[in-house]
Order: structure tokens, then sequence, then C-alpha cells
């Protein structure tokens, strides 16, 4: 049975499969919260300039966001590698980067009971949210975990490829001028590596109840 709460707001940030969306996903079914992966809008994003090559991407990408119905994207493949390593470079690109924040800032404003997860959302989309988390585990847990997701859909796919692209990810998010991944100081941290995903959710739901109490009381 899901549990409601009253206008919580949930950061969840983390590096390439860290289980930041796992853990996001699962937290959001249980307080009932309406979820967002801004990852997944990078890999929309690129998506259509994959696919549309338009000429002014910015303009182009601000006109494909300003309706987007987030559902609809769970529609698309977007997991492949080309969008991963497309997705990893537009990342970069700061009027990109403001069009895909001001999405999620609106959305968070229309759900205010809301969770989401990416590199930035605690420190620059949602740096007021209620409660933040910080997920993390070895590189290659991550990559087995990507590893695992990739090859039903790419039987061919090697391990070392996938290890390999994610350190290149991570290099790239922890370097990059344009909102770096960083652990919010306020965050808790949720190492995937040493918790299943039970103990995953009981350590993050303890942490809301903590938040819910001190907010609203009994």
């Amino acid at each position: 049975m899901k549990k409601k709460i009253r206008n919580i707001q949930i950061s969840c940030d983390g590096g390439a499969a860290t289980g930041k969306s796992t853990g996001a996903k699962m937290i959001s079914k249980k307080y009932n919260l309406k979820f967002l992966s801004s990852g997944l809008l990078y890999r929309y994003a690129s998506y259509l300039i994959l696919k549309f090559k338009p000429k002014n991407k910015i303009k182009f990408l601000r006109q494909k966001f300003q309706n987007l119905n987030y559902k609809n994207l769970n529609k698309i493949n977007l997991h492949t590698p080309a969008i991963s390593e497309h997705s990893a470079t537009i990342a970069k690109v700061q009027k990109i980067r403001e069009i895909l924040k001001k999405f999620q800032i609106d959305f968070s404003k229309k759900h205010k009971n809301c969770c989401i997860e990416g590199r930035d959302i605690s420190t620059k989309v949602l740096p007021n949210s209620d409660v933040k988390f910080f997920f993390k585990c070895s590189l290659n847990i991550a990559a087995r975990r990507r590893y695992n997701e990739l090859k039903k859909k790419f039987p061919n796919i090697k391990l070392n490829d996938v290890k390999k692209a994610l350190r290149i990810r991570n290099i790239s998010d922890i370097k990059r001028r344009n909102s770096p991944l960083l652990r919010h100081r306020d965050s808790v941290e949720i190492d995937t590596g040493k918790l299943g995903k039970q103990a995953m959710l009981t350590k993050m739901s303890s942490y809301v109840e903590i938040k819910v109490l001190k907010k609203y009381g009994n």
C-alpha cells in the first residue's frame, strides 16, 4: 500500500549506473511521488537531435520541450550506445542544460510531491528539496549492472567496453564546467554496492519519515 505524504520533494544524484534510478523509482512508488529522470530528458534530447539533425539545436529543443509529455518517453528506446555517447556530449552545453532544467523545475512546481533523479538535482535543480540522496558504488559493480541491462538488447556488447564508457562518462560529468556531478553537503549517501534493494529502500525511507515528522509532526 502506498503511503501518502504532503509536499515532500526528493532529489537523487549519482554517477552512471550507481542505482539512483532504481532507488528513486522505489521511493517514489512507496510514497506515491511523481517521478522524473533527468537522464531520460537528456537521452530524449539526443534522440531528437540525432533523428532530425536540426540546424538550430537550441531553438529546436526549446520547442520540443515546451509541451513535452514526460510519460511518452517510456515508449521510445532511448538506451542505445549512440544516444548514451551523444547525451554525455550535450550535457556539457549550458544552453541545453537550461532548457532541460526549466522543464524539471516546472515539473517540481506542478507536482509538489515529486522525486527527481540525475546528476545536479540537489545542487542546481532542487537545492531546497526536503530530502537529498547521493548514490555511489564501485566502477566494477556499476559496469556489471549496466552490462546486464544492455546485453538483453545488444547481445554482442562487451563488459570491458561498458566499463570504459562508464569511466569516461563519470569523468566527463565530474569535470564538466556546467553543473558538474557533485555531492550536496546535506545529502545522505546510499552505497548500492553494499545495500540490496530492500535495505536501500529501508534506509531511504527512514530519512523520508524523519523529514515528514519534522515538517508536519505526528
